[in-house]
Protein backbone atom coordinates (compact mmCIF):
# COMPACT_ATOMS: atom_id res chain seq x y z
CA UNK A 1 0.00 0.00 0.00
CA UNK A 2 2.82 2.64 1.03
CA UNK A 3 4.91 1.34 -2.53
CA UNK A 4 1.70 2.41 -4.29
CA UNK A 5 0.97 5.59 -2.77
CA UNK A 6 4.50 6.91 -2.96
CA UNK A 7 4.62 5.62 -6.84
CA UNK A 8 1.21 7.61 -7.32
CA UNK A 9 2.76 10.74 -5.65
CA UNK A 10 6.15 10.88 -7.57
CA UNK A 11 3.79 10.78 -10.96
CA UNK A 12 1.27 13.10 -9.41
CA UNK A 13 2.59 15.93 -6.54
CA UNK A 14 2.89 18.57 -9.08
CA UNK A 15 -0.53 18.38 -10.24
CA UNK A 16 -1.73 18.03 -6.62
CA UNK A 17 0.71 20.84 -5.62
CA UNK A 18 -1.54 22.99 -8.42
CA UNK A 19 -4.31 21.96 -7.21
CA UNK A 20 -3.74 22.84 -3.67
CA UNK A 21 -2.18 26.14 -4.89
CA UNK A 22 -5.56 26.98 -6.89
CA UNK A 23 -7.66 26.69 -3.68
CA UNK A 24 -5.23 28.60 -2.13
CA UNK A 25 -5.77 31.29 -4.00
CA UNK A 26 -9.54 31.34 -4.00
CA UNK A 27 -9.58 31.69 -0.74
CA UNK A 28 -7.41 34.50 -0.95
CA UNK A 29 -9.90 35.83 -3.46
CA UNK A 30 -13.09 35.39 -1.14
CA UNK A 31 -11.86 37.50 1.53
CA UNK A 32 -10.31 40.36 -0.85
CA UNK A 33 -13.52 40.97 -2.91
CA UNK A 34 -15.51 40.59 0.70
CA UNK A 35 -12.93 43.67 1.56
CA UNK A 36 -13.67 45.43 -1.55
CA UNK A 37 -17.56 45.60 -1.01
CA UNK A 38 -17.32 45.94 2.72
CA UNK A 39 -13.96 47.56 3.78
CA UNK A 40 -13.92 45.03 6.60
CA UNK A 41 -12.15 41.63 6.03
CA UNK A 42 -15.32 39.65 7.56
CA UNK A 43 -17.93 40.62 9.43
CA UNK A 44 -17.28 42.19 13.21
CA UNK A 45 -19.31 40.80 16.55
CA UNK A 46 -20.52 43.00 19.26
CA UNK A 47 -17.67 42.12 21.56
CA UNK A 48 -15.57 43.69 18.52
CA UNK A 49 -17.25 46.42 17.54
CA UNK A 50 -18.98 47.71 20.51
CA UNK A 51 -22.95 46.83 21.52
CA UNK A 52 -24.73 44.78 23.43
CA UNK A 53 -25.60 41.12 23.91
CA UNK A 54 -28.88 40.12 25.50
CA UNK A 55 -28.56 36.74 27.07
CA UNK A 56 -32.57 35.25 27.60
CA UNK A 57 -32.88 32.09 29.04
CA UNK A 58 -36.94 31.28 28.65
CA UNK A 59 -38.99 28.42 30.49
CA UNK A 60 -40.07 28.58 26.95
CA UNK A 61 -38.76 28.78 23.52
CA UNK A 62 -40.78 30.47 20.72
CA UNK A 63 -39.66 30.50 16.80
CA UNK A 64 -36.14 32.25 16.79
CA UNK A 65 -36.80 34.01 13.40
CA UNK A 66 -40.31 35.61 14.87
CA UNK A 67 -37.89 36.90 18.09
CA UNK A 68 -35.30 38.40 15.42
CA UNK A 69 -38.23 40.11 13.59
CA UNK A 70 -40.08 41.46 16.24
CA UNK A 71 -36.82 42.98 18.07
CA UNK A 72 -35.67 44.49 14.77
CA UNK A 73 -39.19 46.19 14.53
CA UNK A 74 -38.43 48.07 17.58
CA UNK A 75 -35.10 50.11 16.81
CA UNK A 76 -33.48 50.81 13.38
CA UNK A 77 -30.09 49.32 14.46
CA UNK A 78 -28.82 46.02 13.81
CA UNK A 79 -30.26 42.84 16.08
CA UNK A 80 -30.11 39.35 15.52
CA UNK A 81 -30.87 36.64 17.46
CA UNK A 82 -29.47 32.93 17.85
CA UNK A 83 -30.96 30.01 19.32
CA UNK A 84 -28.92 28.72 22.22
CA UNK A 85 -29.34 24.78 23.68
CA UNK A 86 -27.65 22.16 26.02
CA UNK A 87 -25.75 19.57 25.50
CA UNK A 88 -28.31 17.35 24.78
CA UNK A 89 -30.29 19.49 22.28
CA UNK A 90 -32.60 21.18 24.63
CA UNK A 91 -33.18 24.79 23.90
CA UNK A 92 -32.58 27.01 26.66
CA UNK A 93 -33.28 30.31 25.28
CA UNK A 94 -31.56 32.95 22.93
CA UNK A 95 -29.06 35.60 22.59
CA UNK A 96 -29.47 38.68 21.14
CA UNK A 97 -26.89 40.84 19.76
CA UNK A 98 -27.14 44.03 18.59
CA UNK A 99 -25.71 47.53 18.08
CA UNK A 100 -27.47 48.97 20.37
CA UNK A 101 -25.82 51.06 23.65
CA UNK A 102 -29.04 51.46 25.22
CA UNK A 103 -31.08 48.02 25.62
CA UNK A 104 -33.76 48.75 27.92
CA UNK A 105 -36.54 48.88 25.45
CA UNK A 106 -35.69 45.53 23.69
CA UNK A 107 -35.01 44.20 27.49
CA UNK A 108 -38.56 45.46 28.11
CA UNK A 109 -40.14 44.07 25.29
CA UNK A 110 -38.60 40.55 26.08
CA UNK A 111 -39.67 40.65 29.77
CA UNK A 112 -43.21 41.80 28.83
CA UNK A 113 -43.79 39.56 25.62
CA UNK A 114 -41.97 36.06 26.63
CA UNK A 115 -41.80 33.42 29.69
CA UNK A 116 -38.33 34.42 30.62
CA UNK A 117 -36.36 32.60 33.30
CA UNK A 118 -33.60 35.22 33.28
CA UNK A 119 -31.53 37.99 31.18
CA UNK A 120 -28.06 38.74 31.34
CA UNK A 121 -27.13 42.12 29.33
CA UNK A 122 -23.53 42.73 28.24
CA UNK A 123 -22.36 46.14 26.71
CA UNK A 124 -19.05 46.97 24.89
CA UNK A 125 -18.06 50.34 24.31
CA UNK A 126 -17.21 50.92 20.51
CA UNK A 127 -13.91 52.18 21.10
CA UNK A 128 -12.86 49.72 23.71
CA UNK A 129 -14.47 46.83 20.77
CA UNK A 130 -11.87 48.69 18.20
CA UNK A 131 -9.17 48.71 20.63
CA UNK A 132 -9.64 44.79 21.16
CA UNK A 133 -9.66 44.22 17.92
CA UNK A 134 -6.41 46.27 17.01
CA UNK A 135 -4.67 44.51 20.26
CA UNK A 136 -5.90 40.61 18.98
CA UNK A 137 -4.55 41.65 15.52
CA UNK A 138 -1.21 42.87 16.97
CA UNK A 139 -1.16 39.84 18.96
CA UNK A 140 -1.46 37.48 15.33
CA UNK A 141 1.87 39.51 13.75
CA UNK A 142 3.78 38.99 16.89
CA UNK A 143 3.16 35.42 17.09
CA UNK A 144 4.04 34.79 13.36
CA UNK A 145 7.02 37.07 13.44
CA UNK A 146 8.19 34.51 16.79
CA UNK A 147 7.03 31.70 14.62
CA UNK A 148 8.90 32.55 11.84
CA UNK A 149 11.89 33.43 14.16
CA UNK A 150 12.05 30.35 15.35
CA UNK A 151 11.74 28.23 12.32
CA UNK A 152 14.84 29.71 10.57
CA UNK A 153 16.57 29.36 13.58
CA UNK A 154 15.88 25.69 13.76
CA UNK A 155 16.10 25.30 9.55
CA UNK A 156 18.80 27.88 8.37
CA UNK A 157 17.63 27.57 5.09
CA UNK A 158 15.18 30.26 3.83
CA UNK A 159 13.17 28.19 1.16
CA UNK A 160 12.02 25.23 3.39
CA UNK A 161 11.48 27.86 6.31
CA UNK A 162 8.93 30.53 3.77
CA UNK A 163 7.16 27.17 2.96
CA UNK A 164 6.33 26.29 6.29
CA UNK A 165 5.09 29.82 6.94
CA UNK A 166 3.24 29.93 3.54
CA UNK A 167 1.12 26.85 4.94
CA UNK A 168 0.27 28.31 7.90
CA UNK A 169 -1.37 31.68 6.37
CA UNK A 170 -2.90 29.09 4.39
CA UNK A 171 -4.21 27.33 7.61
CA UNK A 172 -5.93 30.88 8.39
CA UNK A 173 -6.87 31.51 4.99
CA UNK A 174 -9.09 29.13 4.05
CA UNK A 175 -11.07 29.18 7.70
CA UNK A 176 -11.37 33.49 7.19
CA UNK A 177 -12.92 32.83 3.90
CA UNK A 178 -15.18 30.20 5.52
CA UNK A 179 -16.21 32.55 8.09
CA UNK A 180 -17.22 35.31 5.07
CA UNK A 181 -19.03 32.61 2.98
CA UNK A 182 -21.01 31.59 5.93
CA UNK A 183 -21.80 34.77 7.45
CA UNK A 184 -20.55 34.51 10.56
CA UNK A 185 -19.62 37.64 12.32
CA UNK A 186 -16.19 37.37 14.38
CA UNK A 187 -16.35 37.29 17.95
CA UNK A 188 -13.09 38.12 20.24
CA UNK A 189 -12.91 34.48 20.94
CA UNK A 190 -12.71 33.85 16.77
CA UNK A 191 -9.81 35.84 16.42
CA UNK A 192 -8.48 33.70 19.82
CA UNK A 193 -8.81 30.82 17.69
CA UNK A 194 -7.07 32.01 14.55
CA UNK A 195 -4.03 32.85 16.88
CA UNK A 196 -4.51 29.55 18.10
CA UNK A 197 -4.61 28.20 14.73
CA UNK A 198 -0.96 29.30 14.14
CA UNK A 199 0.48 26.63 16.58
CA UNK A 200 -1.96 23.88 14.88
CA UNK A 201 -0.84 24.79 11.24
CA UNK A 202 2.72 24.28 12.27
CA UNK A 203 3.58 20.81 13.69
CA UNK A 204 2.62 18.92 10.85
CA UNK A 205 5.11 21.27 8.42
CA UNK A 206 7.43 21.11 10.92
CA UNK A 207 7.29 17.10 11.25
CA UNK A 208 7.12 17.54 7.35
CA UNK A 209 10.59 19.62 7.19
CA UNK A 210 12.62 17.14 9.31
CA UNK A 211 11.64 14.01 7.88
CA UNK A 212 12.73 15.63 4.25
CA UNK A 213 15.68 17.54 5.23
CA UNK A 214 17.50 15.75 7.84
CA UNK A 215 16.61 12.03 7.20
CA UNK A 216 18.43 10.67 4.46
CA UNK A 217 17.35 7.15 3.78
CA UNK A 218 14.93 6.32 1.37
CA UNK A 219 13.97 9.08 -1.56
CA UNK A 220 12.27 12.10 -0.78
CA UNK A 221 8.78 10.62 -1.77
CA UNK A 222 9.11 7.69 0.74
CA UNK A 223 10.29 10.58 3.51
CA UNK A 224 7.44 12.26 2.71
CA UNK A 225 5.12 9.61 3.24
CA UNK A 226 6.67 8.37 6.57
CA UNK A 227 5.58 11.90 7.64
CA UNK A 228 2.38 11.84 6.46
CA UNK A 229 2.02 8.58 7.92
CA UNK A 230 2.06 9.97 11.28
CA UNK A 231 1.08 13.93 10.48
CA UNK A 232 -2.19 12.87 8.93
CA UNK A 233 -2.90 10.46 12.12
CA UNK A 234 -2.45 13.77 14.47
CA UNK A 235 -4.58 16.31 12.11
CA UNK A 236 -7.60 13.67 11.30
CA UNK A 237 -7.28 13.05 15.63
CA UNK A 238 -8.12 16.59 16.14
CA UNK A 239 -10.42 17.15 13.44
CA UNK A 240 -12.26 14.63 15.07
CA UNK A 241 -11.94 16.09 18.61
CA UNK A 242 -13.05 19.91 17.45
CA UNK A 243 -16.47 18.50 15.28
CA UNK A 244 -17.29 16.36 18.32
CA UNK A 245 -17.17 19.71 20.70
CA UNK A 246 -18.85 21.78 17.91
CA UNK A 247 -21.64 19.36 18.01
CA UNK A 248 -22.46 18.93 21.67
CA UNK A 249 -21.04 22.09 22.98
CA UNK A 250 -23.95 24.44 23.71
CA UNK A 251 -22.40 27.80 23.63
CA UNK A 252 -21.83 30.28 21.14
CA UNK A 253 -18.48 31.01 21.60
CA UNK A 254 -17.28 27.45 21.50
CA UNK A 255 -19.07 26.81 18.89
CA UNK A 256 -17.36 29.80 16.75
CA UNK A 257 -13.91 28.41 18.43
CA UNK A 258 -14.22 24.41 17.42
CA UNK A 259 -15.54 25.88 13.96
CA UNK A 260 -12.41 27.63 12.91
CA UNK A 261 -10.04 25.02 14.58
CA UNK A 262 -11.39 22.81 12.29
CA UNK A 263 -11.69 24.67 9.17
CA UNK A 264 -8.11 25.27 9.85
CA UNK A 265 -7.54 21.83 9.95
CA UNK A 266 -9.03 20.65 6.68
CA UNK A 267 -6.83 23.36 5.33
CA UNK A 268 -3.65 21.88 7.06
CA UNK A 269 -4.30 18.56 4.96
CA UNK A 270 -3.69 20.46 1.60
CA UNK A 271 -1.81 23.22 2.57
CA UNK A 272 1.25 20.89 4.26
CA UNK A 273 0.71 17.29 2.36
CA UNK A 274 0.08 18.64 -0.97
CA UNK A 275 1.28 22.12 -1.21
CA UNK A 276 4.13 22.33 1.08
CA UNK A 277 5.44 18.42 0.25
CA UNK A 278 5.34 19.42 -3.33
CA UNK A 279 7.50 22.13 -2.83
CA UNK A 280 9.92 20.66 -0.32
CA UNK A 281 9.98 17.72 -2.70
CA UNK A 282 11.00 20.55 -5.70
CA UNK A 283 13.32 21.58 -3.62
CA UNK A 284 15.31 18.68 -2.53
CA UNK A 285 15.77 17.16 -5.52
CA UNK A 286 17.11 20.35 -6.86
CA UNK A 287 19.37 20.57 -4.30
CA UNK A 288 20.69 16.91 -4.86
CA UNK A 289 21.01 17.47 -8.38
CA UNK A 290 23.41 20.38 -7.61
CA UNK A 291 25.41 18.23 -5.24
CA UNK A 292 25.66 15.34 -7.46
CA UNK A 293 26.43 17.98 -10.15
CA UNK A 294 29.28 19.59 -7.72
CA UNK A 295 30.65 16.02 -6.85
Amino acid sequence: MSNKLVKFYDRHYKTLLVIAVIISLLCAAVVMSNYARTGEFVKKGVSLKGGSIITVQLNTVPDIKAVESQLRSITPEEVSVVKFSSATGLALGFIAETTLQDVSELVDFIETSYDVKNVNIETVGPRLGESFFRQLIIAIIIAFVLMAAVIFAYFRSFLPSFYIILSAIVDIMFPLAMVVLLDIKLSAAGVAAFLMLIGYSVDTDILLTTRVLKRKEGSVSERIYSAFSTGIVMTLTAMAAMGIAFLTTPSEVLKQITMILFFGLVADIWSTWMQNAGLLKIYTEKKEKRSEEND
